[in-house]
């Protein structure tokens, strides 16, 4: 088994909730509580679970685009969030990030081959004589065209704008790459498209993806380990066949329940959740998911489950298993 690309340990992210006219902390919103993962390289890990579980936050805590409340980050052995902020910027191509919504991260006064090449510029990557030239080939194996280079956001499709937020991301020759949400606001045919793009790139430039999203068919095609995320908790993590073959916890198999059959004679036994999913700023005690829980006892209400192993890297935090 090869190191560890990227380490997550215990990593926690409050959000301090204020009031009064002195903005005095009454609280927090545990976005992110206590999460622990571990990415190899050149795998694909997807983070599922429902919307408000905290699946970006945990993204943008890692590249430290949010500062932790407790916890570690490691990449490559380096603690991200024990940088300055000149060491922080040195390893930042390493790390990007691309957006659920491109055209909201793109200025719509820049022309897309200035918007791909400029990160360049602002990490001294490239001169910038030599930008054009590069910028056109990353275009192009991203399935853009150089006459694309002068363009607006405006004049693209919403395939061909996260496209170029996948450009943005590669200009800068990274190794690892958070993908929050990529296609989640695409047609199911373009879905595939970027998808397959994303499988292409990681074959032939070695990267590394942490995947965000909440539709397990996509995660099911595209990922090598998925972990699934409730209410800022891990609550299962496996490889992909394992899990979706053999699903122990309750909101896993929940999940996993709501997936569309191919073949309409085929019958799934659909587990619906009863309930909301309470307020990240008054989670319940124990295991958070008890509230919504067919199977809960006296113990899922008093005691917070441990996350342990139940299988070969699998890994469930549930008191029945």
């Amino acid at each position: 088994m090869s190191e560890a690309l990227l380490e997550v340990r215990h990593l926690k992210k409050y959000f301090p909730i204020t009031a009064g006219l002195l903005n005095r902390t009454v609280g927090h919103v545990k976005a992110v509580d206590n999460i622990s993962l571990t990415i190899r390289p050149g795998e694909t890990f997807g983070l599922v679970g429902e919307s408000g579980s905290g699946k970006s936050t945990v993204g943008r805590t890692i590249l430290r685009l949010h500062d932790k409340t407790d916890g570690e980050v490691r990449f490559k052995g380096i603690s991200v969030h024990d940088l300055s902020k000149t060491e922080m910027n040195k390893l930042r191509p390493q790390m990007q990030l691309i957006f659920q919504d491109p055209y909201s991260s793109l200025n719509p006064r820049i022309r897309i081959g200035d918007a791909i090449g400029e990160a360049l510029l602002d990490h001294g990557l490239a001169a910038k004589e030599d930008i054009p030239g590069y910028v056109m080939e990353v275009m192009e194996s991203c399935g853009l065209s150089a006459y694309h280079y002068n363009r607006f956001p405006h004049e693209f499709s919403g395939g061909q704008r996260q496209r170029i937020g996948i450009a943005r991301a590669l200009a800068l020759r990274p190794e690892f790459i958070i993908a929050d949400e990529p296609v989640s606001a695409l047609d199911v045919s373009i879905q595939a498209q970027i998808i397959n793009l994303f499988q292409k790139l990681q074959h032939t430039k070695g990267l590394t993806y942490l995947f965000i999203s909440h539709d397990l068919s996509v995660v099911e095609h595209l990922c090598n380990r998925i972990g699934v995320m409730y209410l800022g908790s891990m609550m299962e993590t496996a490889p992909r066949d394992e899990l979706f073959l053999r699903p122990l916890h309750p909101y896993t198999k929940a999940l996993l329940s709501a997936i569309p059959v191919p073949i309409p004679k085929l019958k799934r036994e659909r587990i619906v959740l009863k309930g909301d999913i309470p307020s990240p700023a008054n989670p319940p005690s124990g295991c958070k998911f008890h509230t919504r829980c067919p199977y809960a006892v006296a113990q899922c209400k008093e005691e917070t489950p441990e996350f342990r192993q139940a299988g070969n890297d699998h890994y469930v935090a549930c008191h029945l298993v």
